[in-house]
């Protein structure tokens, strides 16, 4: 691994978390080398030997209470983020930088609720605003409530680009009226994405997810194919693939809009070049299309000013999620310039060409009120800063941890947005402008399936070591991140490092994780079809028993009126 950064002066002062950014360039080649290398990691025997004796013995509630969750819950939980293997754990508390199980096991979170948390979880003075207002006002009322203000203003405050700002449930429903807004502005058709990004699960985006090149090939069952017409997937950090789109579109209906996360794909996972924004920005400029920023993660979390201010590129419209409503629920906005966040339909339209929107629920007083107080505590204490030096401490002792064990691994950083990559199953790419593409990716596919299995794997490792990291690959650090807890953290680390050992990608391996998989479709399929069955089994006879039901209702009715007519 020989990941280099670029130092970045002067943004630490400004309340940044980032004073130096990491090559994309040295990323990618050794992540290129960390694939083509037999995996390291946690064999088949250690693993079994992880469930047996730490969480089947001592995460014995969260297993009953998840197993049981499955009977009314699919998949027996509620968000992507809590399927771990084995199985899912039950949190009971979180506070600071850590979490606790209802068999009351500690943990050190870098999950941090998938990012919102940079205060760190459970924060004392946004949790006595929030008991404060529900004891005064309601959660909801369905009407106006000075946060709504409040939280426009403070926003405003730390990103002046975002003149207006409408707060909605979640990122993918922002993300939504954000493209709605860009068509009714511009009166063009396509949007552009970047591959491999995620924007939410709304039908337009569920395209190039996880893996750039794979279009609507990988996640989108259930969408109609004719959704992605006007959509368009460019390969990350290649700005001459974008400009061929953009090109492209000139005839067949134009950009609307390019809409990326500022920080690469999936928080950086695919990594940008720190010029790279700018450059869209300029090319959004030269052919009329408006630039969308997902700050969803990046916002208030790599500072106050949001990516736009740390890479000073100022984007037309900026989507907000999880920070905005302070680690609460309903955690979602739109904002941008007045002249294009002004086209939302707020009320009734009066029939004006307007990009409707809507959400019972949205900037609920609750929502509002907590992110309001969360954005100033994350400025008064230098949150974004702290929690990024805390992310630099974490990865360079990851780096030190790698050379000493030798392991081929990948560890950079962005802030307080860290990457641990082990098997980097994600790190595959099949961009191409030829409609055929996709099918390239199919011949990867067990290969993308054994790695991904391995770094599950990883993930159950850190778990039973007392570490809660994202899909075992990606950890926010927080405020709560003391320099001692790093430390103690990487100790923890360093547990799960010396087990670690080649396990190779064998084609046994690859058979039997496909077969698995295999059977166990074969098998929910059979379930599913016997329970049909069943079902259809109960209604006959329900039918049979309402008929029989019926003419033993009209012969009761004859019969009452053969009596009164004697």
């Amino acid at each position: 691994m020989n990941v280099t950064y670029k130092n970045i002066e002067g943004k630490i002062e400004q309340g940044y978390g980032v004073n130096r950014w990491a090559d994309a360039h040295s990323i990618n080649v050794s992540l290129k080398e960390l694939t083509e290398k037999d995996i390291y990691g946690v064999d088949k025997e250690t693993y079994n030997d992880i469930v047996e004796n730490y969480y089947n013995k001592k995460c014995a509630k969260s297993k009953a209470i998840t197993t049981e969750a499955k009977q009314f819950i699919p998949g027996g939980v509620q968000h992507n983020l809590a399927f771990n293997k084995p199985f899912p754990m039950c949190m009971v508390k979180a506070e600071g930088a850590y979490l606790y199980d209802l068999d009351g096991n500690k943990y050190f979170d870098f999950l941090q609720a998938g990012g919102p948390t940079i205060l760190g979880s459970n924060y004392e003075e946004v949790k006595k605003e929030a008991i404060k207002l529900i004891g005064e006002c309601s959660p909801t009322t369905g009407l106006f409530h000075e946060a709504e203000l409040l939280i426009a203003k403070e926003i405003n405050k730390h990103m002046p680009n975002v003149e207006m700002f409408r707060m909605l449930g979640s990122g993918t429903e922002s993300v939504m009226a954000a493209l709605r807004i860009a068509r009714c502005a511009t009166k063009k058709k396509h949007i552009i994405k970047i591959g491999g990004a995620y924007h939410g699960w709304s039908d337009q985006m569920v395209y190039g997810l996880k893996i750039p090149g794979t279009r609507n090939y990988l996640e989108s069952f259930g969408i109609p194919g004719y959704i992605y017409k006007g959509v368009d997937e460019v390969k990350p950090n290649d700005l001459v693939m974008l400009k061929k789109y953009l090109d492209l579109n000139t005839i067949r209906g134009g950009t609307a809009a390019v809409i990326l996360e500022p920080a690469g794909p999936e928080s950086g996972t695919r990594p940008i070049d720190w010029e790279y924004n700018a450059a869209v920005r300029q090319l959004c400029d030269a052919y009329g299309a408006l630039l969308i920023f997902d700050e969803v993660v990046t916002g208030f979390r790599l500072g106050v000013g949001g990516a736009q201010g740390l890479f000073e590129v100022k984007p037309d419209i900026t989507i907000f999620g999880k920070i905005v409503a302070g680690g609460y629920p309903a955690a979602g906005g739109v904002g941008g310039k007045s002249e294009y966040i002004s086209l939302l339909a707020a009320g009734v339209a009066g029939g004006a060409k307007k990009a409707y929107c809507g959400g019972t629920l949205a900037a609920n007083p609750l929502s509002a009120t907590a992110g309001y107080v969360a954005i100033k505590e994350i400025a008064k204490n230098n949150a974004c800063v702290k929690a990024g030096l805390a992310g630099n401490r974490l990865t360079d002792g990851l780096v030190k941890l790698i050379e000493q064990y030798n392991l081929p691994y990948v560890a950079y950083n962005q802030g307080s947005i860290c990457h641990l990559e082990c098997t980097a199953p994600m790190s595959f790419d099949f961009s191409t402008m030829n409609p055929l593409g996709p099918i390239k990716a199919l011949s990867k596919k067990n290969m993308m399936m054994t790695r991904t299995e391995a770094m599950k794997r990883m993930g159950a490792a850190y778990m039973a070591n007392g570490i809660v990291t994202l899909a075992g690959s990606r950890l926010y650090t927080s405020m709560a991140d003391t320099d001692e807890i790093i430390d103690e953290a990487l100790n923890h680390f360093e547990d799960v490092f010396k087990i670690v050992k080649k396990t190779g990608v064998l084609d046994d391996e690859v058979a039997e994780y496909a077969a698995e998989h295999k059977a166990a479709k074969e098998k929910a399929i059979a379930e599913t079809k016997a329970k049909k069955e069943a079902e259809k089994d109960e209604l006959a006879a329900k039918k049979v028993a309402a008929k029989q039901a019926a003419k033993e209702a009209v012969a009761a009715e004859k019969a009452k009126k053969a009596s009164w007519n004697n």
